[in-house]
């Protein structure tokens, strides 16, 4: 009776073991994602399916997570709340939060992180953190044009596409990513188009990266630039940033916005000028005055496409400026940033072999 008993038992735990073993294997083998929370439109609640009121930053990232059918068969996820703002309130204290915080995450057993940000100033996090992550394992940022309370809201699927791209080998050494309206962006190229349409991102210049499909991913090439481990920029240890202000460009501008901004104490000023970041002479003036005064000045331009040509139409050399080649303002700001940071007695020359490079 015992042997018969004993062979039961062995029968079903053998069947048991055919049944359920592929699938615990299959689940040790998912990708470890850690999706990390800043807040922003995809966070976000309004009142009316249907307007365009609503407030950011109110949904907990767990109940994002737990809204997205069939997420967690892409990854072992789990999500952290860094913070809880909209993007408009994104700040450098949040950012080297965020950076500190994948640094240490990837140092370990995390195979890739996803960060859902809000939109308006998605594209400038992208970028800083692809100055200064230190892994080649994927971060990829994500977010709505729609709350997660309005009609066809666009937030579930981008969150569940970025995870994919997260958790695809291929997305390995590609920098750091935006996933939204099932296109993959890099961080250097990357901008924000139009104010509220889903397709907001573009990368114009450069092109996209790839296509994400239902979670099904498609790489077109790798991005343009230095990035992530191959780039000489760190956050270890920084509490802030210098200063560095946008100027924006404009027929007739005041040629005082420069000095004021010196007297305030920004240590570097970029300009947002007219077509190939032009300026007028007065402005200009300024602008040497201002570099005589060992505040550096970025040339970029309020155009959204193209190139700002060193020793173009403005002499660089001459008013000791230095161009932001294909960066807009607000990433020739961010990397003015840390190259001051990591040394502020840069040279005009050094900076500009930034600029070409990154």
């Amino acid at each position: 009776m015992n042997t018969v008993k004993t062979r039961m038992n062995l029968i079903v735990t053998a069947f048991m073991l055919f049944v359920f073993l592929p699938y615990t294997m299959g689940q040790e083998k998912l990708p470890k994602i850690v999706i990390l929370a800043t807040g922003g439109t995809i966070a976000g609640a309004g009142e009316s399916a249907t307007g365009s009121a609503y407030t950011s930053g109110q949904v907990s990232i767990d109940a994002m997570i737990d809204a997205v059918p069939n997420i967690r068969k892409l990854a072992n996820l789990s999500g952290e709340q860094l913070s809880n703002v909209g993007s408009q309130d994104m700040s450098i204290k949040i950012w080297l939060k965020l950076a500190k915080r994948i640094n240490e995450l990837l140092a370990g057993d995390v195979d890739g992180i996803v960060v859902t940000h809000g939109t308006d100033t998605q594209e400038e996090t992208a970028f800083f953190l692809n100055l200064v992550v230190k892994s080649d394992k994927p971060v990829v940022l994500t977010g709505s044009m729609r709350p997660s309370t309005a009609l066809s809201a666009d937030g579930p699927l981008n969150m569940y596409n970025a995870v994919a791209v997260a958790a695809n080998p291929e997305a390995k050494g590609r920098g750091v990513m935006i996933v939204m309206n099932d296109e993959i962006h890099s961080a250097h190229s990357a901008k924000k188009m139009i104010t509220t349409p889903v397709q907001t991102f573009q990368s114009p210049q450069h092109g996209l990266l790839g296509t994400v499909i239902f979670g099904q991913v498609t790489f077109f090439h790798y991005p343009y630039g230095i990035h992530t481990t191959k780039s000489e920029f760190s956050v270890d240890g920084v509490k802030k940033l210098p200063r560095v202000d946008i100027v924006y460009g404009c027929a007739d501008m005041s040629p005082d916005l420069i000095p004021m901004l010196v007297k305030a104490g920004a240590k570097g000023i970029v300009v947002a000028g007219v077509g190939d970041g032009n300026m007028p002479e007065s402005t200009l003036k300024a602008v040497k005055r201002a570099t005589k005064k060992g505040v550096t000045v970025v040339r970029a331009t309020r155009v959204p496409i193209g190139t700002v040509l060193l020793h173009g139409e403005v002499d660089d050399s001459k008013y000791g400026s230095v161009s932001s080649m294909d960066l807009n303002p607000q990433k020739a700001r961010i990397l003015l940033m840390l190259a001051l940071q990591k040394n502020p007695e840069i040279s005009r020359e050094e900076l500009q072999k930034m600029f070409i490079n990154y």
